[in-house]
């Protein structure tokens, strides 16, 4: 299988070199140092996710991603930082990127983000089945939403990948770290606020099917059991 091609941007040498030396084993990797050159050749290739540093030389990691996101609203783009503003934080998530790592940080801790994206992402190569049935509705992953007669209810991204992730797993127990790390690719306390919001928003979706239901299992995580 051919693999992903990643458009990697950033200016500490040592740095690039390791973290080029880890991930070449899995992706096609295209580095840049300077960051006026890296976006010249963006437009000039195929990428499948962007690694961008903030701190650059011409251009920085801000600059590159809105200049990435005119020309392409899909592709996912993670920021590396030694900065933990939450200002540049901010900053980055308004700009359409998925996800911002702090320096210095886990070579695994990178290479798992990296492959949640792909798969999130259009360019993942797992072939989705078109629908479910979730009692008397009808689940479409690659359309954000699930059906019932004429009724139709859109989710969000993360909603429908958390009730594909339950149905992979139905009547079965998944922990609570699992799903974090499934979803947003860290086991983060602020995330598991937002997982609980999704939650709740399945449960109430579902809560007139009499055998369709999400079981909280105290201090572990949860069960989407169907009857």
């Amino acid at each position: 299988m051919e693999k992903s091609k990643l458009f990697y941007v950033e200016d500490d040498a040592t740095l690039a070199f390791l973290t080029i030396d880890y991930l070449e084993q899995f992706y096609d990797i295209t580095h840049f140092s300077d960051g006026a050159e890296a976006i010249k050749n963006f437009h000039k290739g195929h990428f499948d996710l962007c690694i961008l540093d903030v701190m650059l030389p011409k251009k920085d990691g801000f600059e590159i991603a809105q200049e990435i996101r005119n020309s392409d609203t899909e592709i996912p783009i993670l920021f590396l930082s030694a900065k933990s503003l939450k200002e540049d934080r901010i900053r980055g998530l308004k700009l359409g990127a998925d996800d911002f790592l702090v320096k210095p940080f886990s070579l695994e801790e990178l290479h798992l983000k990296i492959e949640v994206f792909l798969k999130r992402s259009q360019k993942s190569t797992v072939i989705i089945q078109k629908f479910f049935e979730i009692g008397s509705f009808q689940f479409h992953p690659n359309d954000y939403c699930v059906t019932k007669d004429k009724e139709k209810i859109s989710l969000t991204e993360r909603e429908s990948a958390l009730l594909k992730l339950f149905l992979d797993n139905k009547n079965e127990v998944l922990k609570r770290e699992k799903i974090l790390t499934a979803l947003w690719g860290v086991d983060d306390y602020f995330m598991g606020r937002s997982l609980d919001v999704f939650i709740s928003r399945l449960r109430k979706i579902f809560k007139d099917e009499e055998n369709v239901r999400i079981e909280n299992i105290p201090r572990i995580g949860f069960k989407l059991v169907i009857e």
